[in-house]
């Protein structure tokens, strides 16, 4: 079976990234049992966003592989350090191409003019640390987002 040299219509199932899990840490030195919290926080997932390509004329890139998920937010660590945000993935598509919610049949947007984009799939927040949770009644909490 050959591909087609010209695809208008393509379905396409994306998912944006996980947030990362926060950490939860308690500091520790030589002379010190209880240092305090020092977890970081997750971080963000990736997004799936749609740029418009004025090279572009076709969508038979997506013709066989219509799958793409963002990559995750990596966790937090101890010592303040917080994980690294998923990196985005850019579908690029022609100009004119219009975007429509499969499940519902709404238009979501109308991409017109080069370098337009339309985040379709919104990546996940990172999870906090508990560094960040710690108040005044909650001095080193034993738990993270």
């Amino acid at each position: 079976m050959a591909i087609p040299s010209f695809v208008d219509t393509v379905t396409l199932q994306v998912a944006g990234g996980n947030g990362g899990h926060g950490c939860a840490s308690v500091h520790r030195e030589k002379f010190k049992p209880l240092g305090g919290p020092d977890g970081g926080n997750g971080g963000n997932g990736g997004s799936v966003v749609l740029r418009v390509d004025a090279q572009l004329t076709t969508l038979v890139d997506y013709h066989r592989q219509s799958r793409r998920h963002a990559q995750n937010g990596q966790p937090g660590r101890g010592n303040y350090q917080d994980g690294a945000d998923g990196a985005d993935i850019v579908v690029p598509v022609p100009e004119g191409t219009v975007v429509v919610d499969a499940d519902s049949g709404e238009v979501l947007a109308d991409l017109v003019g080069d370098g337009a984009e339309l985040v379709i799939a919104q990546g996940g927040r990172g999870g906090l640390g508990n560094e960040a949770l710690a108040s005044a009644a909650r001095k080193a909490p034993g738990f993270a987002l």
